[in-house]
């Protein structure tokens, strides 16, 4: 017993395949973003800062 898929029903799937795909790099972009180190602005001592 199989069912034959019509024309509105492949591109339904379509549709709902891609939203998904394209909320889920929506999704892995906004995460990479949040997990990226800040780097801290330098503190103003007023002294020269010390190198190697």
């Amino acid at each position: 017993m199989t069912k034959k898929l019509t024309g509105k029903a492949v591109a339904a799937g379509a549709a709902i395949g891609s939203a998904a795909i394209a909320a889920a790099l929506l999704y892995a972009t906004k995460r990479k973003d949040k997990h990226k180190p800040e780097q801290l602005p330098p503190i103003p001592s007023g002294e020269a800062p010390e190198t190697d």
